[in-house]
């Protein structure tokens, strides 16, 4: 019996091994994609900087709600979580044909190099990017014991 398999002769051109091929960006547009939605975590970019008082960080969190992030704080270790949730299906009668945009929860795990007072950390959320101030704890003074 005779197996059909699609026949793909296009000569590869010059540009075949860049990244962002263009002669791909409508090949498949419109047909299934073969490895299915994107079903890995999208990572959470971060910028880190740090002053003498404080370490401050700006986190990429683009399409998720305010109400989906979650910041903790241990120590000098700090765990952003956030859920990025799919809208409802556009409208009736409309199907899908491409997706590519993450949907799902992802985490971010990362250690500063001082602890932090988690009692005076402040979050901002605003236009896609979350900005934390983690004020960094006093070092703690060693006290001297006189011996009697």
């Amino acid at each position: 019996m005779n197996t059909l398999v699609r026949l793909n002769n296009r000569i590869a051109p010059s540009y075949a091994g860049h990244p962002d091929r263009l002669d791909d960006l409508f090949a498949g547009f419109f047909r299934p994609i073969a490895d299915g939605a994107r079903n890995t975590a999208e990572p959470i970019r971060l910028d880190v900087s740090e002053d003498a008082n404080a370490y401050r960080v700006a986190a990429t969190l683009p399409g998720v709600r305010k109400e989906d992030i979650q910041v903790s704080v241990d120590q000098n270790e700090v765990t952003i979580s956030a859920e990025i949730k799919r809208e409802a299906s556009a409208r009736e009668g409309e199907k899908i044909l491409h997706t590519e945009r993450f949907y799902g929860k992802t985490t971010r795990v990362f250690t500063v190099g001082q602890e932090i007072d988690d009692a005076a950390v402040q979050a901002k959320y605003a236009d896609g990017v979350l900005n934390l101030v983690l004020p960094k704890k006093a070092p703690v003074s060693a006290k001297r014991v006189t011996i009697e």
